[in-house]
């Protein structure tokens, strides 16, 4: 799979855009994940394969399967969720997927279609990676820019102290390299579900203000509360 050689249109930075990653701060135990040992609620499986035919199951079961496991250390952890979502899933743009400009699945929903874009990367292995157990402050989302595309990306950066230089997950390699070793991305900004920060390739960077006065994460949220799979 070469995920990267299909790209979608540059996105606009909108604070409502950002907003959607909202969700990822919801409790394990909503309605679509149940907490402790991570299964899947029941009927969700099931909604995925109507919608999206029996390698949706399979997809899903073997998502269950890697967050069920007792994974001993964050480097294991990250190489395991890269791989499993670099290997699994398939770059598609949102207007070929969802005929909409911009949509930020959520992981069931990225999973059940077996296909997405950046966004949806970066996303999915941010929430298993902190289903896993790695502290949510060594996680970010990052925006940077492609220099090769000449389009904005989306990729999850891992701090393993607070100045350390990040770790980059990307889909369009399936190497973890550090940040300085990325040189086709620009650092923009990175975000969680407290904060946004203008990124910088070593250390936090500038808190440039608190995640939770954005609001957009709705239409997200309310996606993960039903069940419903787009």
């Amino acid at each position: 799979m070469e995920p990267s050689k299909t790209s979608s249109a540059p996105r606009n930075l909108s604070l409502a855009l950002l907003a959607a990653v909202f969700f990822l701060g919801l409790a394990v135990t909503g309605s679509v994940f149940t907490a402790e040992r991570f299964r899947l609620e029941s009927g969700v499986v099931d909604k995925a394969e109507q919608k999206c035919g029996k390698e949706a199951r399979k997809r899903l079961v073997a998502w269950e399967a890697l967050l069920s496991k007792d994974i001993d250390s964050d480097m294991k952890k990250l190489k395991r969720v890269n791989d499993f979502f670099n290997k699994m899933i398939f770059f598609v743009n949102d207007i070929e997927l969802y005929a909409v400009k911009d949509y930020w699945a959520t992981p069931v929903e990225f999973l059940c279609h077996g296909a997405g874009d950046c966004e949806d990367y970066a996303i999915a292995k941010f929430f298993s990676l902190k289903t896993l157990g790695v502290e949510e402050g060594k996680l970010r989302m990052a925006y940077v820019k492609s220099l090769t595309y000449n389009e904005m990306h989306m990729v999850m950066a891992y701090y393993s102290t607070p100045s350390a230089e990040p770790l980059i997950l990307c889909n369009q390699i399936d190497e973890i390299k550090p940040a300085s070793q990325r040189k086709d991305l620009m650092p923009i900004f990175t975000f969680n579900v407290t904060g946004l920060w203008l990124a910088h390739e070593r250390g936090q960077g500038k808190l440039a203000g608190k995640s939770s006065r954005l609001t957009a994460w709705t239409d997200l949220q309310q996606r993960m509360a039903s069940n419903n799979i787009n």
